[in-house]
């Protein structure tokens, strides 16, 4: 596909093969109205809806549902945008808020940095002024669970039952800090760490973690790490 706005900042897969390009950062028209900085594209490129996500998003990512997963810096929490305020949304791809926290999380976010889904499960990783978060969020009832992130500055996360993945990025460098976790009574606790040597170097958003499988892209290439085995690469 080529015209890819150059403001992109996420881009992320729908079903049917759909896909969604979106900006981090927008700002008000000559209006006052907030700019539409997500749009939803068909399978031939053609731009199929188009709303507007809440200002600094600093992670993004779909569902198997075609839920569309958003987690927000402080600069759009604090900043009065009113799809931002939550800290973290999901929205389905004609631009309708399904879900955010309600007032149901321990302390107020000051940013996401990671996400991923279990099955029909999301975890959602943030930090805020008391700490790192691990918020597990169920399928239909949107009911949230919280636990204590055991990994400081946490960019990737997949979770498989009681044992997770999280990774720590270098920026720019091919390596990042691999850590395996299991949940022991109510708490995520790290069991081995190591540095994962990677083909190319790593930059933001370079994590997506599924059913379990954290995908890494460094350079031009994509590795699968299993929450029970070791790193292979993918073309």
């Amino acid at each position: 596909m080529t015209g890819i706005p150059a403001w992109t900042s996420h881009l992320a897969l729908l079903p049917r093969s759909r896909f969604l390009l979106a900006s981090g950062r927008i700002s008000r028209d000559r209006h006052g109205t907030w700019e539409r900085n997500a749009v939803v594209y068909a399978r031939d490129g053609r731009p199929v809806s188009r709303f507007c996500a809440g200002d600094d998003i600093d992670y993004l990512l779909t569902d198997r549902d075609g839920g569309i997963w958003t987690s927000y810096g402080d600069e759009g929490i604090y900043g009065g945008h009113p799809e931002s305020s939550a800290g973290l949304a999901r929205w389905d791809a004609d631009g309708t808020r399904t879900w955010d926290p309600g007032g149901r999380l321990p302390v107020w976010p000051l940013g996401g940095n990671a996400a991923a889904t279990e099955g029909a499960v999301t975890w959602l990783a943030w930090y805020s002024h008391k700490g790192a978060f691990l918020s597990r969020v169920a399928p239909g009832t949107g009911d949230i669970t919280t636990y204590r992130n055991p990994l400081r500055d946490t960019d990737g996360i997949a979770v498989r039952g009681t044992r997770m993945l999280l990774t720590r990025r270098f920026h720019d460098r091919p390596s990042v800090e691999l850590s395996r976790a299991e949940l022991v009574d109510d708490a995520w606790v790290i069991t081995t760490q190591e540095k994962l040597r990677l083909p190319g170097p790593v930059v933001m958003h370079c994590a997506q973690g599924r059913d379990g499988v954290l995908w890494l892209r460094a350079g031009d290439s994509w590795l699968r790490v299993e929450t029970s085995a070791s790193a292979r690469a993918a073309g």
